[in-house]
């Protein structure tokens, strides 16, 4: 195996009622069931979904990087 790497990138948006972390932890979750060699993420963006004047979801866009196999 080599010491580089090549990556690639994919964006996700990951949602919870309760908190931003959640959201983001959720994303990774079920990112990694088909994903694999996850090694970094960055949050690209975070809004969320307004429900009577309160936060009824947290949603946060995530770029994930992977490294290709064999790289």
């Amino acid at each position: 195996m080599s010491d580089d790497h090549v990556y690639k990138k994919v964006e996700l948006v990951g949602s919870s009622r309760t908190t931003i972390e959640d959201a983001i932890e959720n994303a990774l979750v079920t990112a990694n069931e088909s994903l694999e060699l996850m090694e970094w993420f960055e949050v690209t963006q975070t809004r969320g979904h307004i429900e009577n004047g309160k936060v009824g979801h947290y949603q946060v866009t995530l770029k994930v990087g992977f490294r290709i196999s064999g790289s």
